[in-house]
């Protein structure tokens, strides 16, 4: 029984041996192994992308129900394989020249991902609770990880406060629920349902702050006063990887938690879930005109994003879960695309982050421009690139549950949030050029640029791989 449950677990179990292994080779070797740990890091995420995908590896809920193995979870911990890994790749270069370069930095990630894979597989509120905690713990460290750099400390600093906040609300929810149904299984709260019909106050209650301490994960509003401060502050590959892997993790274990274990209490949650969403959409549509940070503006722009997401989740049907998943993968390759570029801003050896740096951009270095514009009007929704899909699937998902009310907030909010996009590509073709960017970008920066870019570009042409395996992942959540 234990041999079921440990092969049930393996590639989590793989990739925590990896980072403690990686962890003791760091310390005997020092800092200068920074560059050799992060390359295994890199190919630790490869092997447990391919464990993910190992044809025998069954459905299952090992450990007694603690945590279950299903297509939904193995689809989302691939997109986080991927945010981690890309997000590594991309630092190498910036921890180097920022003296950043220490081996913590990449083993820190790799156990951020096993507590994000565990908040995936999560069919416990305890098991829940620490995947949460281990993924937070270690982006705590990472957000503040340059030391000397006050913006760094600051971010890491807010990010910790408000992440304590969000852990309590969510621990005082689970012990709410816990003392209304008396299981913290997710299976067991499902049936406490089933059997009882009716639903006591105590337990809304416990699942508001269930949702409160979750929305503050997704940095959906109003729990999203943490992003644009982190974002900005936090060093640049460092946010990257908090747009990509963390929020597909948080936006999984949203998922599990409302349509599993509180399915029936559907009426009850989706009126949250659609004024967070409302939310989430007008500030990040708003908020975002009036930035000149770059990072800033990344940050109202990813809570638009799960704005967007949120609305297939408010729709509680199998399609828009699938709408989700299809979402999340765009949203992933647009954004590390888009991070990978604003590394590549660099001026005299340093960093710049002003939407104004990017004037001219088409004159100094046409080819970052051409894939920055193709990124930007994807986030737009501009047809055909990926970004216009993802919204697709979405809206076509709220109109399918009669949330037309909700598809409407989403189109409207689409065509103001165009416009901080348009700017940018608007600085880029049409204004005369500030101070060039310092070339040359870097291998592995190109080869990120590169794939994101035609994924982004060319998504329409062969779009079926994404949609099915989206189609075939949320089917797993509807059984029967």
């Amino acid at each position: 029984m234990i041999t079921a449950d440990l092969m049930a677990i393996l590639p989590e179990l793989f990739l925590a041996c990896a980072a403690i292994a990686l962890l003791m080779l760091g310390v005997f070797r020092g800092n200068g192994s920074t560059q050799l740990v992060s390359s295994l890091s890199v190919m630790a995420l490869v092997v447990t992308f391919a464990l993910i995908l190992l044809p025998a590896r069954p459905e299952s809920s090992p450990f007694d129900g603690l945590l279950t193995i299903d297509g939904f979870g193995d689809f989302m911990k691939l997109l986080v394989m991927i945010g981690t890994g890309v997000s590594i790749i991309i630092s190498q270069r910036f921890i180097q020249r920022e003296d950043m370069a220490r081996f913590e930095f990449p083993v820190l990630m790799l156990f951020a991902t096993v507590g994000m894979m565990a908040m995936i597989s999560a069919n416990d509120l305890i098991a829940l609770y620490m995947g949460l905690e281990l993924q937070s713990l270690s982006l705590y460290v990472v957000a503040a990880f340059r030391r000397d750099n006050l913006r760094s400390s600051e971010a890491g600093l807010k990010y910790f406060v408000l992440g304590a906040l969000s852990s309590g609300m969510l621990l005082y929810g689970s012990s709410m629920i816990y003392g209304f149904t008396g299981t913290t299984n997710f299976d067991g709260i499902a049936r406490v349902f089933e059997i009882d019909g009716g639903v006591s106050i105590g337990l809304i209650v416990g699942l508001v702050f269930l949702c409160a301490g979750l929305a503050f994960k997704v940095s959906a509003v109003p729990f999203h006063m943490w992003t644009p401060d982190v974002y900005e502050g936090a060093p640049t590959p460092v946010t990257a990887f908090f747009a990509t892997a963390p929020k597909i993790a948080a936006m999984a274990l949203f998922i599990r938690v409302l349509i599993e274990p509180f399915g029936g209490l559907f009426d009850q949650w989706q009126q949250i879930v659609v004024a967070v969403s409302i939310g989430s959409m007008v500030l990040g549509a708003f908020a975002a005109i009036n930035q000149t940070n770059i990072k800033r503006l990344m940050a109202y722009s990813s809570i638009g994003h799960i704005g967007y997401a949120l609305i297939g989740l408010a729709s509680g049907t199998e399609g828009g879960i699938s709408g989700i998943a299809i979402y999340l993968t765009i949203y992933i390759f647009m954004n590390l695309g888009t991070f990978a570029c604003i590394l590549c801003m660099r001026q005299k050896d340093r960093m710049v982050e002003g939407i104004d740096d990017l004037k001219g951009l088409s004159k100094t270095n046409p080819m970052m421009a051409l894939v920055l514009a193709i990124f930007m009007f994807s986030m737009a929704g501009i047809p055909p690139l990926a970004g216009f899909f993802g919204k697709l699937y979405i809206f076509l998902a709220a109109i399918d549950a009669q949330l037309y009310t909700l598809a409407v907030i989403g189109v409207l909010t689409s065509v103001v949030g165009a416009f901080y996009y348009l700017r940018i590509i608007k600085l880029m073709y049409f204004d005369e050029p500030s101070e060039a960017f310092d070339t040359p970008i870097g291998s592995e920066m190109k080869a990120v640029l590169v794939i994101t870019g035609v994924f982004t570009l060319l998504f329409f042409v062969v779009p079926g791989p994404v949609v099915e395996s989206a189609a075939a992942a949320a089917a797993t959540l509807f059984p029967g």
